[in-house]
């Protein structure tokens, strides 16, 4: 259906800001499973690939991860099931110390999973120039301050 632009004006920001991130996050989650990844398994190899370690160099715990995530779990508590699986296949491991680091597997998932995201990001800003997506940011930031939350918060 095509709406005109006062009809847009009256139509409900929750359920379009809803329905957008619904279907980009079913999008994402696709694209990923056709890799044999699900998203929170490839942002654990993400933090681990990137040597975004404790600040002791020391690998990740399963904690120390999960609290690097927290924003993105939704209404999960951690990522407990996802490491195991990725435990299972070999794509990280688990010292002595219970920290996990990734393996040459890992690496070779997270660079096929990485490789997707310019094509990926290419298609879900199909058709929207960079001016209009910076103007729906930061309208979708304001928004978020209007009702007394902080868009820095949110995990971005």
């Amino acid at each position: 259906m095509e709406y005109t632009d006062a009809e847009l004006a009256r139509q409900p920001i929750g359920y379009w800001s809803g329905a957008a991130h619904r279907a980009i996050i079913a999008c994402i989650r696709g694209e990923l499973a056709a890799l044999g990844l699900s998203q929170p398994q490839y942002w654990v190899l993400r933090y681990l690939s990137a040597g975004d370690l404790s600040p002791d160099g020391q690998g990740l715990t399963l904690a120390e991860l999960t609290d690097r995530v927290r924003t993105y779990l939704g209404d999960r508590d951690d990522l407990e099931a996802d490491v195991a699986d990725l435990l299972e296949r070999g794509w990280i491991t688990r010292d002595a110390g219970h920290r996990l680091w990734i393996t040459e597997a890992g690496k070779e998932a997270h660079a096929r999973g990485k490789a997707h995201a310019p094509g990926l990001r290419a298609r879900i800003h199909d058709g929207i120039d960079d001016a209009d997506y910076v103007t729906t940011l930061k309208v979708l930031r304001r928004m978020i301050r209007n009702v007394g939350d902080d868009p820095d918060a949110s995990g971005t």
